[in-house]
């Protein structure tokens, strides 16, 4: 298990062990992020970047996501089988416990320097990873709001959406209602039918960003921001990595349902009620840690 403030000298060497210099250099460097950018999804609850990350560097680690979900996908029932929620797109999450190299990228400094400065925070600490495949023929992504699962103190929280290959129309991209981080109403509705047909009709007056992804783009949004996704209608994988990160500080609050407590013991083992969520899951991102103790490496070794 990693250590709770993973130090930046302790994740330097997980990366050059594991990863090309070129890939490490990549992996530690600064997106060039615009004050438009910012701006953007301050008042939209979003936004699209373009060139997060390389082709090679997404070659580097998608086989190895792609293979945890291969995995797990011959464990579950036939796609025609599941209800909406599981046709919806197969959901691993711990990834980064699991590879060195997957690891070093859930937890790039370049990912955690946007993060905090789309949500003008001095940091961020991981709040948890997973992989969202939605396979060939698989279905919609219901409407939803992801900070309805969180049992957190404020809503400085973000989700980094990392495509591992272009994301066209036909393959459902991830598509944004524009600024309803600000709405209130059906925050309490669970990812289901229900909130597909009740957060649907009332978004109908609002525009929704349903834009493709090309190769090595990333989006960032908000955890109550609405947002939903297409089917699959293409005959390959749609493979998306997620990274949700929130504010180094933040602290757990009273669970309002019982979805907020199984995050809870999932995410933030061991965290208090009124404390700061800072468990052995929740490493600093950004900015660099301060050196503290040599993780474990689990799983597999590169």
């Amino acid at each position: 298990m990693a250590a709770k403030n993973l130090g930046w000298g302790s994740l330097h060497r997980i990366i050059g062990r594991t990863m090309d210099p070129a890939l490490q250099r990549e992996l530690e460097s600064t997106y060039p992020l615009a004050d438009a950018h910012v701006a953007f999804f301050q008042a939209q609850g979003y936004v699209k970047l373009p060139a997060v990350f390389s082709a090679s560097l997404l070659a580097c680690v998608g086989p190895r996501i792609e293979r945890i979900v291969r995995e797990h996908q011959v464990r579950q029932p036939a796609l025609a089988q599941r209800n909406t929620y599981g046709q919806a797109f197969l959901q691993v999450g711990g990834l980064w416990q699991r590879d060195a190299r997957i690891r070093a990228f859930c937890l790039a400094p370049r990912l955690g320097a946007i993060a905090a400065a789309l949500l003008q925070v001095a940091g961020v600490r991981l709040y948890h990873d997973q992989a969202l495949f939605k396979e060939p023929g698989g279905g919609f992504t219901p409407w939803h709001a992801d900070q309805h699962y969180w049992p957190l103190s404020n809503d400085n929280t973000i989700t980094a959406w990392i495509p591992l290959q272009a994301v066209p129309a036909e393959m459902g991209p991830l598509a944004f209602c524009q600024g309803s981080h600000r709405l209130r109403q059906n925050r309490h509705l669970a990812i289901s039918d229900e909130s597909e047909r009740r957060i649907g009709r009332s978004l109908k007056d609002y525009p929704v960003d349903a834009s493709p992804y090309a190769l090595g783009d990333v989006s960032f949004h908000r955890g109550w921001t609405f947002h939903r996704a297409g089917p699959n209608r293409t005959d390959r994988m749609r493979a998306v990595m997620t990274v949700i990160m929130m504010e180094d500080g933040i602290r757990v609050i009273e669970p309002q349902r019982p979805a907020q407590a199984n995050d809870w013991h999932a995410f933030m083992p061991g965290i208090g009620v009124g404390e700061v969520a800072a468990s052995p899951l929740n490493p600093v991102i950004y900015p660099k840690a301060i050196e503290t103790e040599e993780p474990r490496d689990a799983g597999h070794p590169g």
